[in-house]
């Protein structure tokens, strides 16, 4: 028979490790989702389905869990796990052409997670989601411009439009889960 204490314990241990296995499951899900990539011929940028799993993941575990696991997965990279892109690693990742979306990554979670809470519905979680996706091309188009030497149209033309259409779908996928999962009550 357990003791009281026991059970305490076990059922405190259980309710600290849950956050931090979302965290480390969405770090490692963004990986994953790097590893998705279609190279195109007139970018340096790669189609990857990170977006998807970043925003996913502040809607879901919220802003300061979802920027938790977007640090986390940076950190990863930068330190010598083949998680970026390609199974690239470390800290040239961040200085070459992706490495302002990369660091968007945090700050898209944490805005999804700020916002999708306060959606009404799903037109509005959609509008939220998007607001984080556009923030990573935002940020990517701002560095990529820096990288290649470029002005912001002809960064624009090469590190955001070419994702407009795949980050819809990418988002109508996020807001969907999210939806399904969070408010069908």
């Amino acid at each position: 028979m357990k003791s009281h204490s026991t059970t305490l314990i076990t059922g405190t241990l259980v309710s600290a490790a849950i956050p931090a296995l979302q965290v480390i499951g969405f770090a490692l899900a963004t990986g994953l989702a790097a590893q998705f990539r279609i190279p195109l011929p007139f970018t340096p940028v790669p189609i990857t389905l990170q977006t998807l799993v970043v925003i996913l993941g502040g809607a879901l575990l919220g802003w300061r869990k979802g920027g938790i696991g977007q640090g986390l997965y940076l950190v990863w990279g930068v330190i010598g796990a083949p998680l970026f892109a390609g199974g690239a690693f470390g800290l040239a990742v961040l200085a070459g052409p992706t490495g302002g979306y990369l660091v968007g990554f945090i700050g898209a979670a944490m805005l999804a997670g700020l916002l999708a809470p306060k959606a009404r519905n799903y037109i509005q979680l959609w509008g939220c989601l998007f607001g984080a996706s556009l923030l990573i091309l935002g940020l990517g188009m701002i560095h990529l411009s820096v990288f290649l030497g470029s002005n912001l149209t002809a960064s624009f033309q090469a590190g955001v439009l070419p994702f407009l259409i795949g980050d819809v779908i990418k988002t109508t996928a996020a807001a969907g889960i999210t939806y399904a999962l969070l408010k069908r009550n």
